[in-house]
């Protein structure tokens, strides 16, 4: 399973760029689009969508000019980038497995695929708005708090599937994942600012959207 994985990311991080023609698919979109629930599972490699904007959460080799200078994180206005994936992790010191289904009010870890850090958040001011900065920082071997983000579905969903909007608020700052129109126009010009706001607004909405959603691990 993990070997299968790993060598599905591999292909998308070397056959995907911003020029492809088109987004990748699996068998979980197509089950998408036919009508059936896809449940999303740790392992799962996806794009979150903003919900009102339609912006794709993204991350590049860019670092910020103010506040932490770590690598930046983007509101994506294109589809076809595979700077947009990100794997889903438990959080540190968790038992869950690759292949579970995560339930509403748990705490997750987003992964950036290509350069492998952390989704993350402090209490430095964003570039833009001078809300809480979100950020990517880490690697494989290095994870912290900073990283963790607890998930709230909206409505009356209990396990977090594809298309469902929810909210991901910032553990350690209480800050939501937030974006808005405000662009940038130098590090990453015409991309949206994506930073942490403490109040549930409308622009803190979020859908998982194209991506591999790994199966659920059958319980034995």
């Amino acid at each position: 399973m993990a070997t299968g994985f790993f060598a599905l990311a591999l292909f998308l991080f070397l056959s995907l760029d911003s020029d492809a023609p088109h987004s990748p698919t699996s068998s979980a979109s197509a089950a998408s689009s036919e009508g059936v629930e896809v449940q999303i599972t740790y392992g799962s490699v996806l794009k979150l969508m903003h919900e009102k904007s339609k912006v794709r959460l993204h991350s590049h080799e860019v670092p910020y000019g103010s506040g932490s200078g770590q690598q930046s994180v983007t509101g994506f206005p294109g589809v076809h980038d595979s700077n947009s994936y990100w794997i889903v992790k438990p959080q540190l010191e968790s038992s869950a497995k690759q292949g579970d289904t995560i339930k509403s009010g748990t705490i997750i870890r987003l992964q950036h695929m290509r350069t492998r850090k952390w989704l993350h958040s402090h209490l430095h001011a964003s570039p833009i708005s001078g809300n809480l900065e979100v950020s990517c920082f880490g690697g494989e071997t290095e994870s912290d708090t900073g990283d963790h983000w607890k998930l709230t579905i909206e409505g009356s969903g209990k396990t977090w599937k594809q298309d469902q909007k929810f909210r991901l608020q910032h553990v350690d700052t209480g800050g939501y994942l937030h974006s808005h129109d405000k662009k940038y126009t130098r590090i990453a010009g015409g991309q949206q600012e994506v930073c942490g706001v403490r109040e549930k607004r409308a622009e803190n909405v979020w859908l998982a959207a194209e991506g591999v959603y790994l199966p659920v691990t059958e319980s034995k």
